[in-house]
């Protein structure tokens, strides 16, 4: 009598650090087990930020944002898009910190409810090539903003071993995407061999990584209610 085949328990983590292993204690919580495999490398990049004494507040739509800035900015309002990145601003050290609990547009919004217009820029920590688009929201706002680029996200060249070894043992129940750059990175590393991701669903944060993903055929891909990790994690329940 052949024995069952083992019940594929892994949740692919496709974020980098310092976001990978929160995501990864949170599904572990669920008794699945993560599987880190970064999609993208992330550096920080040398930027020439203003006094913090002349900002009323920093924007950081990333926790990546979070841990480039020099511990200076401690003492500024910090406004970070959501829980997760409040709390890696909090244990650096910032005083000052509250959530939008969101994606982009919450964040400006934040913005515009607990900061004046007339007062001092906003500092926009950004990674390099994002930001405009909050930047362009923040100023319809009436604000000043300085966006400066304090980090760089690249995808990597080749797919992660962890993540290679998990497809090749049909392991995985789920894969999950933070932002439509893992989604493409991975779609990109895994194009000549779509069939591996049949039998896994795609856990996507927003509209824009859901269709990232559409070119692969997995076996279904749901997005989180709302842009938070929270959400993320409900669907894998």
């Amino acid at each position: 009598m052949s024995s069952p085949e083992p019940v594929a328990d892994g949740v692919l983590v496709t974020r980098p650090e310092p976001g990978a292993s929160a995501t990864a204690a949170r599904i572990a919580a669920l008794n699945l087990r993560p599987v880190i495999a970064p999609m993208l490398a992330v550096r920080a990049v040398a930027s020439r930020l203003p006094r913090p004494e002349s900002v009323q507040a920093v924007l950081a739509a990333s926790a990546n944002a979070v841990a480039a800035l020099p511990p200076g900015f401690h003492a500024t309002r910090l406004l970070a898009v959501g829980d997760a990145t409040a709390g890696r601003a909090r244990a650096a050290g910032f005083a000052d910190v509250r959530s939008a609990d969101g994606d982009a547009e919450a964040l400006a919004a934040l913005a515009a409810a607990c900061c004046d217009p007339r007062g001092a820029a906003l500092l926009l920590a950004a990674g390099a090539g994002r930001g405009a688009k909050l930047a362009a929201a923040l100023r319809g706002h009436g604000f000043r903003v300085l966006r400066r680029v304090v980090y760089a996200a690249r995808p990597v060249e080749c797919m992660p071993a962890a993540a290679q070894t998990a497809l090749a043992a049909r392991s995985l129940r789920a894969a999950c995407f933070f932002s439509a750059e893992t989604a493409r990175a991975f779609v990109r590393l895994a194009a000549a061999h779509p069939e591996c991701v049949r039998e896994i669903d795609a856990v996507a944060i927003g509209r824009p990584a859901a269709v990232a993903l559409s070119g692969l055929p997995w076996r279904r891909i749901m997005v989180a209610r709302h842009p938070t990790q929270d959400d993320m994690v409900a669907l894998l329940r």
